[in-house]
């Protein structure tokens, strides 16, 4: 796995030796990031579910201020660490060694300028996060990656990536009638 886009493109980033850790595609990422391109110079990003901090990591590389990661496997907070040391971004981020969605549940209303989520496939902790959002907005933008089949909550925009993966972005304001201009 590498940053594909920014300052850092072409680094590669440690990976888990977990199965469990499902990182996110390459192509995923490229799409995800080039929608919210516009809203990353000076943002401070939030990365729940981290894995290996991938999403927040990318997410500096091309212009974030800050970036805080909250995940709780061992094997992930370890390939989490290494990729931060390995960029020289101690002193803009900070981990939190902690379950995502009470982490998320505890934040005061936009906190974050983006949040990144991408939990478990089939888990309905994607759904209880996004209802955590929309009764306390603890960012300006939450950026989703789903199943494709996963419906959500209302609210959001869904861009559908590949036959498996989607990605849904919710704002603390209405969208653009545009499903294009989702992370405008």
């Amino acid at each position: 796995m590498r940053i594909i886009g920014g300052k850092w493109a072409g680094r590669h980033l440690m990976s888990p030796p977990d199965k469990r850790v499902r990182p996110t595609a390459e192509h995923v990422r490229q799409e995800w990031l080039r929608l919210l391109e516009p809203k990353l110079k000076g943002a401070r990003v939030i990365d729940l579910f981290a894995g290996t901090g991938a999403l927040g990591l990318e997410a500096m590389s091309r212009g974030a201020a800050t970036a805080d990661f909250v995940e709780t496997r061992p094997a992930s907070v370890h390939a989490l660490k290494a990729n931060i040391a390995a960029l020289h971004v101690r002193e803009r981020s900070r981990l939190f060694k902690k379950d995502a969605l009470p982490f998320a549940e505890a934040l005061e209303p936009f906190a974050y300028d983006i949040a990144f989520a991408d939990p478990p496939y089939g888990s309905k902790m994607l759904d209880r996060l996004i209802e955590t959002w929309q009764q306390t907005p603890f960012a300006s933008i939450l950026a989703v990656e789903h199943a494709i089949d996963h419906e959500l909550p209302a609210g959001g925009k869904r861009v559908e990536i590949d036959d498996n993966t989607a990605l849904t972005f919710y704002r603390a304001r209405p969208f653009p009638q545009d499903a294009s201009a989702a992370a405008e």
